[in-house]
């Protein structure tokens, strides 16, 4: 109890003395980046070609790539807020989330959701190491929400005025 109140101290100290813990923070970071990335890389790539069998109906094509495309970034914002609940789980001196319980698990995929889609409501602020994880999901969002808008975008010049 003693080491995990020193850990918070340190923490509200803006110092971050445990180079370990960093490096795992960023190590899972990286693994969440790259999860979703290839995730989304994927999911659009199966999107495209079952687009073309879906329907004859180009708008309703359009409307199960948008349906694929939430689906995507619902499951994206899942990878985050995992490991982000796995951190803050795993030891205090990855930081903690103020606003929200640490030990529930939906308090933390809304916050992933406010982060990823950038929104930033400012009810819930991290605290420690994990702040580069959250400021890494909020980049990584914008780039795959853009990807996707980009992605929509093409399939709607291809399929939507066929009918």
């Amino acid at each position: 109890m003693r080491e995990a109140m020193a850990g918070m101290a340190i923490l509200a100290s803006g110092a971050y003395p445990h180079w370990g813990i960093n490096a795992i923070t960023a190590l899972v970071t990286m693994f969440a980046v790259a999860a979703c990335v290839l995730l989304h890389y994927e999911c659009l790539t199966l999107l495209s070609r079952s687009l073309t069998r879906v329907s004859r109906f180009g708008r309703r094509r359009v409307l199960h790539g948008i349906f694929g495309v939430l689906a995507v970034h619902v499951a994206e914002i899942w990878v985050f807020a995992l490991a982000l609940f796995a951190l803050v789980a795993w030891d205090p001196r990855f930081g903690q989330v103020h606003g929200i319980d640490p030990h529930a698990l939906l308090d933390h995929v809304y916050f992933s959701a406010v982060t990823f889609s950038t929104v930033g409501f400012g009810d819930v602020i991290p605290v420690g190491p994990i702040r580069f994880l959250v400021g890494t999901e909020a980049l990584t969002g914008f780039v795959l929400i853009t990807w996707s808008a980009s992605f929509t975008y093409l399939e709607m010049e291809r399929h939507w005025r066929r009918n």
